[in-house]
């Protein structure tokens, strides 16, 4: 998480609580140390964020501080609600649990009349037929976003093992696998790997940044995706 996602939502933690919260519970609750959460506190505190207390004691903020209202018309927050909700069929740990942090930021955010998020009426199934992976997603959506070449070990339908060399693109999430897309180094082409076959995956750090955008185009006039 980032510094300013990790400040907001120490900001949403001290705001709902009702009473003083130690730098232990918020740095359980953030997965970070809690040295983190102590330079954390006292940024805002600087920033004037009024936010009161002391190590092993607790911290409490003051009433009265508030966020800017998000401003969505009612069907787009029934978009971002159903969207959210559709999160649960991807098995994808750390996408929900980025859902839960942005459900509340949105929440906390947006004028009470907007009710949706906080007391939904729309739902989605979260049925998927998705099979176990050894692989981490949020490790290949690091990848992703970093756009750094993966090495990895694969097994394919057949149950023929190999090793590449991969330039990763694109995760897609089907309702029964999640498949990478990537430029194979050791076919010269566009490959399609379901996460639940590859046995292996290491980062490189070599980064492909300069074909990155090109890549991606070329695969997406490939396929039927958009």
């Amino acid at each position: 998480m980032s510094k300013s996602g990790r400040l907001f939502e120490i900001i949403q933690i001290l705001r709902t609580a009702d009473r003083p919260v130690t730098a232990q519970t918020i740095a359980d609750g953030l997965e970070v140390a809690k040295r983190t959460v102590y330079r954390d506190i006292a940024t805002l505190q600087a920033m004037r964020v009024p936010i009161e207390g002391e190590a092993g004691i607790g911290y409490i903020m003051r009433p009265g501080y508030d966020l800017p209202p998000l401003m969505f018309e009612a069907e787009e927050i029934e978009a971002i609600v159903v969207g959210l909700a559709m999160l649960g069929r991807t098995r994808d740990i750390g996408l929900l649990r980025a859902a839960e942090r942005a459900s509340r930021k949105i929440a906390s955010a947006t004028p009470q009349h907007a009710g949706p998020l906080a007391d939904r009426a729309l739902y989605a199934s979260h049925w998927n037929a998705i099979p176990e992976s050894e692989t981490d997603t949020q490790f290949i959506r690091e990848a992703l976003r970093d756009e750094d070449r993966l090495s990895i070990a694969y097994t394919d339908a057949q149950g023929a093992e190999s090793t590449r060399t991969i330039l990763p693109l694109a995760m897609i999430y089907y309702i029964d696998a999640i498949v990478l897309a990537a430029w194979c180094e050791l076919r010269e082409d566009f490959r399609h790997f379901r996460l639940d076959r590859i046995t292996m995956a290491d980062r490189l750090n070599t980064p492909f940044k300069d074909r990155a955008v090109s890549l991606r185009q070329k695969w997406r006039e490939t396929t039927n995706l958009t």
